[in-house]
């Protein structure tokens, strides 16, 4: 129960969604008052989040497969955001992979119930998401690819090396950053 977030809600996953963890019912009301809506997918992350990364060619690498569920409710919500002209924040890496893996053509998200082994590692363009949140991940980590395809990598590393310096924490329980 310690190793939850307000997210949680499908059995599944081994591991938490850490990035989650920086937010509570309170933070989720207030975000409502001003007027920022939210939505749900589901990700059952596994323990191939965690493995190192160890080839020197990254399209060599292989994720193991997770199974996932984005909703028609999620896909109107998210289109019609985007339509609007509105930013979507994905809230951890592990969304942000979801996101993209039920990414159809012209931009908009579609509906998906089934296994993704997506690698999200730079150069990436991403479709749907303008914005993310997400803790600060370990290195060789795919979590850490994909930041860096997010926020780029000279960004990134700059950030990461701020945080160092003064005395961020990292992991799952660590600290979390917005990528605008």
């Amino acid at each position: 129960e310690n190793y939850q977030c307000i997210f949680a809600k499908n059995e599944g996953a081994v591991v938490a969604p850490a990035a989650g963890m920086h937010f509570s019912r309170e933070l989720l009301k207030r975000m409502e008052l001003k007027g920022i809506e939210s939505g749900f997918l589901t990700l059952h992350s596994g323990l191939g989040n965690y493995r190192e990364i160890d080839v020197e060619d990254l399209t060599k690498h292989r994720m193991d497969s997770e199974e996932m569920e984005v909703t028609e409710s999620l896909v109107e919500k998210v289109n019609a955001t985007k339509d609007n002209g509105h930013k979507v924040c994905a809230v951890g890496t592990s969304v942000l992979r979801g996101i993209e893996s039920a990414v159809s053509m012209g931009g908009h998200m579609k509906t998906f119930s089934g296994w993704t082994n997506k690698f999200i590692f730079p150069p990436y363009d991403f479709t749907v998401p303008d914005a993310m949140v997400t803790n600060f991940h370990m290195p060789y980590s795919t979590m850490l690819m994909m930041v860096c395809a997010f926020g780029t990598y000279d960004l990134t590393m700059k950030a990461y090396a701020e945080a160092i310096e003064k005395g961020y924490r990292f992991g799952a329980y660590g600290d979390a950053m917005l990528i605008l």
